[in-house]
């Protein structure tokens, strides 16, 4: 790492030069990611020769100007191979979308940054969580779920996350969920999630909840037929304390339950896993999609080809589990 995480204002905030070509990780509390130990491990494997990886913390929902002047710093610093963009992708987007010299297809549909790279002195931004969330999906699903079981699929959160995994399953695939139900605490994310569906045109059915407390979302989850997914895309349980679902929650019968981080409190993890048993329920963790997430973004910013077959993932996962132990 070629330097610590910083959370002071724009005013105050400090940009050291990097030494070395760098990857830069923009997120809320990054030095406690598992990538700051899998990085460089996976930086030697990959044959990227010293490369470091540095943070940038921002409070969720900051100042436009603060992601702006991260953005800058990234740009014009020739060390600065690009970033990683989470939980700030749609506030990063909205705040800095003209300063870059290209926006891909998914990043101008979807409304978000989550790859920032520099290419033959150009700025481009990137939306990768379309395929990172549809290769964690399909990884950890059976490829006739939806179409055996009749189940739905519920995101509580409405941010960029559930954005491109909502927009994987709207996909012609001959496995779709039946319906779709996004929850979120504020409007503003409802209304804008609804519009990128709308572009999208997908046939499934999609309800828009607003649910201020985890007891409305409780009641969403009371209405699901066995077999539906259900995902936690809220930050809760890493980003902030706490589980967008209450204890009284009761998760559908023979249904999956997906948090979407993989570090923190995890207590909507801890409820999904008190009910497997009897539920019959399927718990799965971040962890895959932290893999999919970084490899896809590393493969961007230092242009390179990282094989997204199981058993080169299955490699990737391997050293990555070593690393984040050692």
């Amino acid at each position: 790492m070629s330097g610590p995480a910083t959370t002071a204002e724009p005013s105050a905030r400090v940009y050291a030069p990097c030494e070395r070509p760098t990857l830069h990780f923009i997120g809320v509390t990054t030095t406690k990611s598992s990538i700051m130990k899998v990085f460089p491990a996976w930086a030697r494997h990959l044959g990227l020769g010293d490369a470091a990886i540095r943070g940038i913390d921002f409070a969720p929902h900051s100042d436009p100007a603060a992601y702006r002047e991260a953005v800058a710093f990234i740009r014009d610093d020739p060390n600065s191979m690009g970033a990683l963009v989470t939980t700030h992708k749609i506030d990063l987007f909205h705040a800095a979308r003209d300063m870059f010299d290209e926006v891909d297809h998914f990043a101008a549909l979807m409304g978000e940054t989550s790859c920032i790279s520099k290419r033959d002195g150009r700025l481009v931004c990137h939306a990768k969580d379309p395929i990172s969330s549809g290769l964690s999906i399909d990884g950890f699903l059976a490829p006739d779920h939806f179409a055996r079981t009749g189940g739905q699929v519920v995101s509580m959160g409405a941010g960029g996350s559930t954005i491109a995994l909502t927009w994987h399953l709207m996909q012609a695939r001959q496995d779709r969920p039946s319906r779709i139900v996004v929850t979120n605490r504020s409007q503003p994310r409802l209304d804008e999630i609804r519009h990128v569906h709308q572009q999208i045109g997908s046939d499934i059915p999609v309800d828009y909840v607003l649910a201020p407390e985890p007891s409305a979302n409780d009641r969403v989850l009371d209405g699901l037929p066995p077999g539906s997914l259900v995902i936690n895309a809220t930050g809760l349980g890493k980003d902030a304390p706490g589980s967008p679902l209450t204890d009284a929650a009761r998760f559908p019968e023979n249904g999956v339950a997906w948090d979407l981080n993989y570090r923190g409190d995890l207590i909507f993890l801890d409820q999904a896993r008190a009910q497997a048993a009897e539920r019959r329920l399927q718990v799965e963790d971040g962890w895959t999609y932290f893999i999919h997430g970084w490899t896809q973004v590393i493969a961007e910013v230092f242009g390179i080809t990282i094989d997204t077959g199981a058993d080169n993932i299955a490699e990737l996962t391997r050293i990555a589990n070593a690393a984040a132990k050692g």
